[in-house]
């Protein structure tokens, strides 16, 4: 029996975003604020700045180009490029044309990207630069339904390519041929029109095609600005690939309703620079995004005088004590109110100014699971970064910690509107207007994913507790069952293996097995670091790995971890590799998760060599 107030909630919902399109929402804002900032690119050291009034008249024109270019509704736009303002309004112009846009990870394998494709019939490609186009020339020649393919920087010379500019040329003219007819096909969309597909990742086999309504995206923008409650006209940096559900609803979708002015982060080493330029409103990463960061913040302060090491982590531990003190259910004494309050004072504000986060009201991890102590750092600055849950198929969190009610640790309660569950078997089961009817040319995967009675089936483990609080086990697949039939969730032992800042990648293994054993990777910009600053000689990462110094600090990291997990839980054995994991070399997703099953078939004789004994 369904909760009344969740379904009051919904209602009230539904009503609000009844028959509304994206197209509609960006004429209305940039009709209320046309001199409002929209989109900052970086440019010379500083940006170049386009208002929601200029954006939304570029929009209709690469609304133009695309019908010119015979796109018909319906039919679907491929993107790949960085984060930047054409990626956005080449996004935005395909959907008021009537279209359906489809950000491609630009980390996929060329066969991949053909899959893609095909897969979603796509008519039109809009790419960044060489780079993206070099993923994707080994395939044109199998994609017979392609039209065209937009090249932003250095477009190649034949009748298939076109150049950015020469395409917004066209767009001005068609538009100012007959401005009547963009608006109209504008206007047609639907509220329950197909607004993007998305695929996910896939730790397995090919990615699945998730298509999402106007109706499932303003449902979750809706349910994200009530659990986030963050003000209008804030700054924003959007840096995570668009292919990204959580970077596309908070940097593309959330942005039209809230005004708010996004800045562009095309390359991931400068993120700590644009931080302190930005000084964002929010902050969105994945744990690997935040571990990179607790990391530098630990090298950085291993670095400074003793003293003032030991004033640092005085100041945190007031920090962390205030942040855990202040949990849901709980109440701070006044004591630790007021150590907190003069450690902030003192030295956590400043830290905060300096790493770009003083402005932030809501920072938030999704994707994988956060590590306890890399939150516990980060509260320690008197900062709560808040574990939310969702998947693509969900159109993004449906789960959520907010400012003022937040468990460590738990994933939150669910979002307004939304029911969860715990099924029989354990897994965390959804039901709510913004999860999607199905994936693209799949029935049967579908029929997995969906029940006849609406519930999305996750595939994860889970618990609520008695406050609603819902805590995610493991992935219902990747739940080690060890010889003696003792279930081990793989990702808490990893977690606390990565706790060690040289420990960059953790995978542990034992399905079947009488023990369980840990494959281990350095971090490649801690570990080298590290080793500078206690003298250590080396030429490369493979031969970082096997100095006896570092080998005896990761022993000591797994003996930590050992130490907080139950026998069964404690890795016997481990492997340190002498490379690192990323998406490039396979190992991990786009959104950096693990790719277990290509790790463990990559790394079997290491694996196997564990057990040999």
């Amino acid at each position: 029996m369904a909760d009344p107030r969740v379904l009051a909630e919904r209602s009230e919902i539904e009503q609000e975003i009844a028959g509304r399109t994206i197209c509609e929402q960006l004429k209305l804002t940039a009709e209320r604020f046309p001199d409002a900032p929209a989109y900052s690119d970086p440019a010379d050291g500083g940006w170049t700045t386009m208002t929601y009034g200029e954006a939304r008249r570029r929009v209709l024109a690469i609304a133009a180009a695309y019908s010119a270019l015979g796109l018909a509704p319906g039919e679907a736009v491929a993107l790949m490029m960085v984060n930047r303002s054409e990626h956005v309004l080449a996004d935005l112009g395909a959907v008021h044309a009537g279209g359906m846009a489809c950000s491609v990870y630009s980390t996929f394998a060329p066969e991949q990207v053909a899959f893609v494709a095909r897969d979603v019939d796509a008519k039109i490609v809009v790419l960044g630069s060489a780079a993206d186009l070099a993923r994707w020339e080994p395939i044109l020649g199998e994609l017979p339904g392609l039209r065209k393919v937009i090249v932003v920087e250095g477009a190649p010379e034949g009748e298939l390519f076109m150049s950015w500019d020469d395409f917004l040329d066209l767009g001005e003219r068609s538009l100012a041929a007959d401005p009547d007819a963009v608006e109209a096909r504008a206007a047609a969309v639907q509220s329950t029109d197909v607004l993007t597909v998305l695929y996910t990742s896939g730790t397995t086999g090919n990615p699945k095609g998730v298509p999402l309504t106007h109706e499932n995206i303003f449902f979750e923008v809706v349910a994200t600005d009530r659990m986030t409650m963050l003000p209008s006209h804030g700054a924003q940096i959007s840096y995570l690939t668009y292919a990204h559900i959580a970077e596309r609803v908070l940097s593309l979708y959330l942005p039209v309703f809230k005004v708010c002015h996004v800045h562009f982060c095309t390359d991931l080493a400068q993120l700590g620079a644009v931080l302190g330029q930005v000084k964002p409103m929010l902050f969105f990463g994945v744990p690997r995004v935040y571990e990179k960061m607790m990391a530098r913040l630990q090298a950085l302060l291993s670095t400074q005088p003793e003293e003032q090491q030991e004033n640092v982590r005085a100041a945190m531990a007031a920090g962390l004590a205030y942040i855990e003190g202040s949990q849901y259910g709980r109440v701070p004494s006044p004591e630790v109110v007021a150590a907190y309050e003069r450690a902030d004072a003192a030295l956590l504000s400043i830290i905060r100014s300096l790493i770009g986060l003083e402005n932030a009201r809501w920072l938030a991890t999704a994707a994988a699971p956060m590590p306890l102590e890399v939150q516990r750092f980060f509260a320690g600055f008197g900062l709560k970064v808040l574990d939310v849950y969702g998947m693509t198929e969900t159109s993004g969190a449906f789960t959520a910690n907010s400012i003022e009610q937040y468990k460590l640790g738990t994933v939150g309660r669910p979002g307004p509107g939304v029911e969860v569950r715990i099924a029989d078997d354990g897994e965390i089961i959804t039901r709510s207007p913004a999860n999607t009817k199905g994936y693209l040319n799949r029935p049967e995967a579908t029929a997995e994913l969906l029940d006849e009675d609406g519930w999305l089936h996750t595939g994860d483990v889970g618990s609520v507790d008695e406050d609603g609080f819902v805590s995610i086990v493991d992935r219902k697949k990747e739940l080690i069952i060890t010889a003696g039939g003792e279930n081990i969730s793989p990702a808490n032992t990893e977690n606390f293996l990565k706790e060690h800042p040289i420990i960059g990648q953790a995978l542990a293994y034992g399905d079947r097995r009488p023990y369980v054993v840990a494959v281990l990777t350095l971090d490649g910009e801690v570990a080298p670091v590290w080793a500078q600053g206690r003298g250590i000689e080396f030429t490369s990462l493979a031969d970082l790995a096997e100095h006896p110094d570092v080998v005896k600090e990761v022993e000591a990291a797994v003996a930590a971890a050992n130490e907080k997990l139950a026998r069964v839980q404690q890795v016997k054995k481990w492997r340190l590799l002498p490379v690192e994991w990323t998406a490039e070399t396979e190992e991990l997703t786009p959104s950096l998760k693990l790719k277990r099953r290509v790790i463990h078939a990559k790394y079997a004789e290491a694996i196997d060599a564990m057990y040999d004994d």
